[in-house]
């Protein structure tokens, strides 16, 4: 599983920089989130449930997929010690058990003065988007 682990100080971030982590999400991983999180909703857990519903079949929780971005933007870009703000999300189509999701966020403008970065966040399967939104992230200043 081991994640890239980078630790950006501020200084170092420019627009354009991005980071991207794939991951595949299997039944287990849906029934783990489910667990933590106490989303029992049966479009995530129930065959015969999800086969009735517009989805005709178990789909990931959308903020499984969304996670991550926390991931990439705790570890990534901006990388250890960058503290979220804020984050929007759109769920624009469904993450079905099985499909493997392409995070990327990339950096859209950085302000200096309050150490703020604004990250355009994108989850994608099969090249189609499937959650997209904006994260807001501060970034420690160095040990310089």
């Amino acid at each position: 599983m081991g994640l890239n682990m980078k630790n950006f100080d501020f200084g170092d971030i420019k627009l354009g920089m991005s980071a991207e982590l794939v991951r595949q999400f299997t039944d287990e991983d849906v029934r783990l989130f489910a667990h933590v999180t106490g989303d029992n909703n049966p479009v995530h857990l129930d065959d015969e449930y999800a086969g009735k519903s517009m989805f005709k079949k178990k789909i990931a929780h959308g903020m499984l997929s969304a996670s991550l971005f926390s991931a990439l933007l705790g570890t990534q870009l901006p990388g250890n010690g960058a503290i979220y703000i804020s984050q929007s999300l759109k769920f624009k189509r469904p993450v079905y058990i099985g499909s493997t999701v392409t995070a990327c966020v990339t950096v859209k403008s950085v302000d200096a003065e309050r150490r703020r970065v604004v990250l355009e966040t994108v989850g994608r399967v099969d090249g189609q988007i499937v959650v997209e939104g904006e994260a807001e992230m501060l970034v420690p200043q160095g040990e310089s």
